[in-house]
């Protein structure tokens, strides 16, 4: 991997309560863009992407948050940590590296409005 790309899996989650979450590898990722910038590239790519259910496709997503990075430990949570937003979620004009993102990083890519609205209830639904 040259110096300043990475590669990132981003984890497309379409219900928090239903656990339903779709991963998808991103290889070369230049880590100096802007987190905006990835969301649309991502945004873009899911919409033309074979392979993934209409529903994964058209979903509003609006959010990133760090998952999990390499090396170091996972959370017991199977779709999203509800913890540390503050640090692990992703601010819109920072760039990637700047907020934390390197190679083999994990980024959820989420509705904010649905977060919260399991955040402030986690119940999950099968």
């Amino acid at each position: 991997m040259s110096a300043g790309r990475a590669t990132v899996t981003v984890r497309l989650v379409r219900s928090f309560q239903h656990r339903n979450f779709r991963p998808v590898v991103y290889h070369g990722v230049p880590l100096d863009q802007t987190v905006k910038d990835f969301m649309a590239f991502v945004l873009k790519d899911v919409s033309s992407r074979a392979g993934l259910p209409p529903p994964f496709k058209n979903y509003k997503y609006d959010t990133m948050k760090i998952i999990h990075q390499a090396h170091k430990s996972k959370t017991g949570e199977l779709v999203v940590s509800l913890e540390d937003d503050d640090k692990l979620i992703l601010k819109e004009d920072s760039t990637l590296k700047a907020a934390g993102v390197a190679n083999e990083t994990e980024l959820a890519f989420f509705c904010e409005e649905d977060y919260r609205n399991y955040r402030a209830n986690p119940v999950s639904a099968w």
